[in-house]
């Protein structure tokens, strides 16, 4: 149906999708609220950015064999990239929150006086995954590659 050479291609971004469209009824049990825009956050769960990568390793490895320098490449990529969400990126989040609540400290306490529009600036906090969220994009990325196969043979 598809030529074989987009196999890793589609299916890597098949799986950034799905993942992405995952989060909105994932989110929708974890607070009963129905937020469409999880479909293009990011941070929550699963990880669009662990399934990509995930995704496209395994349909490397798939298609090129798991003991091609291919699949290396992309299996250490994966790897850069989903210890980057859970630690770069979350930690990164987290100093946002907590700079923005310093702000907040110091404006309610009086003692400063912050004019500047860059402390009145409202930055995003979700930016990274927890392990549990990479762990899940991780696990679409691992499955997804053997049942879109057969779509490509």
């Amino acid at each position: 149906m598809f030529p074989s050479s987009l196999y890793p291609l589609l299916t890597s971004l098949f799986a950034a999708i799905l993942a992405q469209v995952l989060k909105i009824p994932v989110y929708y049990y974890q607070t009963g609220k129905w937020e469409p825009k999880w479909a293009i956050a990011s941070g929550g769960f699963p990880s669009s950015h662990s399934s990509t990568v995930t995704a496209l390793s395994m349909a490397i490895g798939i298609q090129e064999g798991f003991n091609s320098a291919l699949f290396a490449v992309t299996a250490v990529f994966s790897l850069i990239v989903m210890y980057d969400a859970s630690h770069v990126r979350y930690y990164t989040g987290k100093s946002i929150a907590l700079t923005q609540e310093l702000i907040k400290d110091i404006r309610t306490s009086g003692t400063v006086r912050l004019d500047s529009p860059l402390y009145t600036e409202k930055l995003k906090t979700v930016l990274g995954h927890k392990n549990v969220e990479v762990l899940g994009g991780f696990l679409i990325g691992l499955i997804l590659p053997f049942l879109m196969a057969p779509v490509f043979a």
